[in-house]
């Protein structure tokens, strides 16, 4: 998704509800880590990472817990404060993807966990490649509702219909058909993975990853009737597939690699 007038709301929806986002949001499997160091050709620990579009600091944690010197970039206050909060010894800085305020050749690795997509990716690539040092990796991913589940194919048909047919949906719980959409890469083509993986959550929980997403949050949240309405009605369904109270939120990380000079 390029950075469009349009498409700023969206992202700075998140920084109105950070603290939900921080709370709500799944992390990631260690297999990612394991896959990314591969794929970068070099250990995590020790490695001069930038994490763009950090957030409330979701992977920069599980970066700076694999022993890298992470430096986070995020545009949205709200969203560095939560960051802040529960990342005090991790630098950072007010930007974003397209203009990253760091000196040129500085960095081992660039991370966008969730993030690529409200970039303008001509832009945010060739920005990538100026902070890179020669060999040094840029690596996108995402989370993706396993849509080889049929729980989450029926959810994902209710969201339609909630929101109707205008793709907000996927803001929601994307599906997995042919991954995230990434840039041609000059000097290193993109070498991608695909990691399934399962999280056990309580329904609440699942409900407030729900509502955690652009999709809800530009219509007013959990708290607007509409959306409420749909969330408790949500939570019937759930029940029945998932009657001891724990859903199996299912994912596949799509993961995309591509070393530099």
């Amino acid at each position: 998704m390029v950075t469009t007038p349009e498409a700023v709301p969206r992202r700075l929806s998140f920084d109105r509800s950070a603290a939900l986002y921080a709370a709500a949001r799944p992390g990631y499997p260690p297999a990612l880590f394991d896959a990314l160091a591969e794929l970068a050709g070099r250990p995590l620990e020790g490695a001069r990472t930038v994490d763009v579009g950090a957030g409330t600091g979701i992977a920069t944690r599980l970066l700076h817990e694999r022993g890298a010197r992470v430096t986070a970039v995020e545009p949205g206050p709200g969203m560095i404060a939560e960051l802040r909060r529960s990342l005090p010894s991790v630098p950072v800085v007010r930007g974003d993807g397209n203009r990253l305020p760091l000196a040129g050749g500085s960095a081992d690795l660039i991370t966008y966990a969730q993030s690529w997509h409200w970039t303008d990716p001509v832009l945010a690539f060739a920005e990538a490649a100026r902070v890179l040092r020669p060999g040094g990796a840029l690596a996108l991913w995402w989370n993706i509702a396993d849509h080889t589940v049929d729980w989450v194919v029926e959810q994902d048909a209710r969201l339609v219909r909630h929101f109707g047919d205008t793709g907000e949906s996927a803001h929601a719980m994307p599906a997995l058909t042919e991954g995230h959409p990434v840039p041609e890469a000059p000097g290193g083509a993109f070498v991608r993975r695909f990691l399934p993986w399962t999280r056990p959550v309580t329904v609440d929980a699942h409900l407030a990853n729900l509502s955690s997403h652009s999709a809800f949050l530009i219509r007013g949240g959990a708290a607007e009737p509409r959306n409420r309405r749909f969330l408790e009605e949500e939570r019937g369904h759930l029940a029945a597939v998932f009657p001891d109270g724990t859903v199996e939120e299912r994912y596949v990380v799509d993961l995309a690699v591509a070393v530099l000079g």
